[in-house]
């Protein structure tokens, strides 16, 4: 939603412009990173001002370390977000993926081009063309989360985050 992006974007540049803030954790609610964009939003009158693109530019052009903090899906441009931070970690029952290649749609926030650079062009091109959903246990062999967790995945994050 509009609020989401511009929460996210206030966040990241009030973090980015404190000194006291040594790195940036990024977490979803109810157990749930983020099912990406609502497509009923997609006929709705242009959105002024914030676009996911340039936020996940954001998020990856950070000089602090940004940690995503993923729980139950991180799908579409909740995937992007993701792949725009430094390390994401996930918890054993999360599930990744693309889906919007199943009603015509390609990956819009450079998803297409951080996954490849992520987990290789063979498996990123799987994803991105069939709209597979992976769990995090096939995620990790991927390269596609650098840990993934049975415990309570904010706080994973926050100790890499310190770690880092």
């Amino acid at each position: 939603s509009l609020a989401v992006l511009q929460s996210l974007e206030d966040g990241l540049k009030k973090a980015d412009a404190d000194p006291s803030v040594k790195a940036v954790m990024i977490c979803g609610e109810n157990g749930k990173f983020s099912a990406g964009a609502d497509i009923r939003g997609f006929s709705s009158p242009k959105r002024h001002g914030v676009a996911l693109g340039p936020i996940v530019s954001l998020i990856e052009s950070s000089e602090k370390p940004v940690v995503a903090a993923i729980e139950g899906v991180a799908l579409g441009g909740g995937l992007e977000v993701a792949l725009g931070c430094h390390y994401r970690i996930a918890h054993v029952k999360a599930w990744m993926g693309l889906p919007e290649v199943t009603i015509g749609l390609l990956p819009g926030a450079e998803g297409t081009q951080r996954l490849p650079r992520l987990i290789g062009v063979p498996a990123a091109l799987d994803m991105i063309t069939t709209g597979k959903h992976v769990p995090a246990t096939e995620a990790l062999k991927l390269g596609l989360v650098d840990e993934i967790v049975e415990e309570n995945t904010i706080e994973a994050a926050i100790r890499l985050a310190n770690k880092v």
